[in-house]
């Protein structure tokens, strides 16, 4: 045991020798997933942006923007207007909307008050806002037309005693509109289609899992690259002359390189938890069952590999290629539904499309232990395989 122990901890210190394995271990893990997951760990508000400017901020036209905030088509935001105005000039907002200082009750009881609204030319967003704003403030419109005809009505009756006693029956007038404007029954239903999605795909979720498997199988393969070092620096070849069998350097090399996997992989999960709110918390037994055996299998590559490649410089370079190759076919970059179907067969022969499944079952649909028991005993067949082959291809000399 202190054998492979001490062989571990030396192929740490070698991996870890450059500052630059580090670029490789977390920061662009981490990166690629941030940026492919779409800037943000959270669910985007898919509505359209408008820039609201509130000059009255009076009751009522806080009422306005909240009403604006409950539509599914607009998703309002107060600024000031002058950066309003920066912002519509640089072309970064299609419209805002400006909220005049008379939006008040006590205002609009002696006249009409005129919105203004700002439109970049021949933009789509732009047109999708103004109509929803038009709909809206007809509705806001009409609850003050009702209010003020029943002013005027209530007046004609018996004139009021004071300028408070108006306001306040406008005020009572205005929430009784807006209470029977509520309560009136939809002239028309919306049907919407609810045909269901065949691409099963959430960005945070595909992301985080996608660039763990590849980031990981990258330097597991590269294990070749490892084994090619110790024999070109004769290192297996003084292993004859000491107690320590093939068998143990073997454990101790591949052992060593899926534990830092493990630690890699753990990092990245939490990242996906904490930043991403990737839900990979919900089952852990299935999680950490799908991560090692994925270890294990892009191990057991790099050690068929490491049989093959000539060179240290060979294996780095094919262990790069090869990695990525199998994450982009794998669907850790794209889901795979958008691939043909033929395709979508063909990569069932790779690791890292068992892998991926695995991890989106667990991630993304929330299976258990049971539910990725397929996925698992692929990988391990996988795993076995690559083994097999590279340890009875194994030598101690180039």
């Amino acid at each position: 045991m202190k054998k492979i122990f001490a062989i571990i901890w030396k192929d740490t210190l070698i991996r870890f020798a450059s500052i630059y394995e580090w670029l490789f271990f977390l920061f662009l893990p981490i990166l690629f997933t941030f940026v492919l997951a779409g800037g943000t760990g959270g669910p985007s508000d898919p509505r359209v942006l408008l820039t609201v400017v509130d000059q009255a901020r009076s009751p009522l036209s806080a009422s306005l923007i909240t009403t604006l905030d409950r539509s599914d088509t607009v998703r309002p935001e107060v600024t000031d207007l002058k950066e309003a105005e920066d912002l519509f000039s640089k072309r970064r907002i299609s419209s805002f909307l400006i909220i005049p200082a008379t939006f008040t009750l006590e205002d609009i009881v002696q006249s009409p008050v005129t919105l203004e609204m700002y439109e970049q030319l021949n933009n789509l967003n732009a047109m999708v806002t103004q109509r929803e704003v038009e709909a809206i403030v007809g509705r806001t419109g009409s609850k003050l037309q009702i209010a003020s005809s029943s002013v005027i009505e209530a007046e004609g009756i018996r004139p009021f005693l004071s300028t408070i006693d108006k306001q306040v029956y406008y005020q009572v007038a205005l929430d009784d509109a807006e209470r029977l404007l509520d309560e009136a029954p939809d002239r028309f239903e919306v049907v919407r289609g609810n045909t269901p999605d065949e691409i099963e795909y959430d960005p945070q979720t595909n992301s985080s899992a996608g660039q763990l498997i590849t980031w990981v199988f990258v330097p597991l393969i590269g294990l070749s690259g490892t084994l090619c070092y110790e024999r070109e620096k004769g290192t297996l070849k003084r292993l004859l002359t000491t107690p320590t069998s093939k068998a143990t350097f073997m454990l101790g090399t591949i052992t060593g390189q899926v534990v830092i996997a493990l630690g890699q992989m753990t990092l990245l999960v939490i990242f996906g938890i904490y930043v991403m709110h990737v839900n990979w918390g919900r089952d852990i037994p299935a999680l950490a069952l799908i991560l090692v055996v994925a270890a294990i299998a892009a191990a057991a590559l790099g050690t068929m590999m490491g049989a093959f490649v000539k060179n240290e410089n060979q294996a780095t370079g094919l262990s790069i290629m090869l990695g990525m190759l199998m994450a982009l076919l794998g669907g850790c970059w794209y889901p795979l539904d958008l691939f043909p179907a033929g395709v979508q067969d063909i990569v069932k022969a790779l690791p890292t499309t068992w892998a991926m499944q695995g991890m989106l079952d667990v991630g993304l649909r929330g299976s258990d232990i049971t539910g990725i028991l397929p996925e698992v005993g692929v990988l391990l067949a996988f795993a076995i395989l690559f083994f097999t082959i590279g340890l009875l291809r194994f030598r101690y000399d180039t």
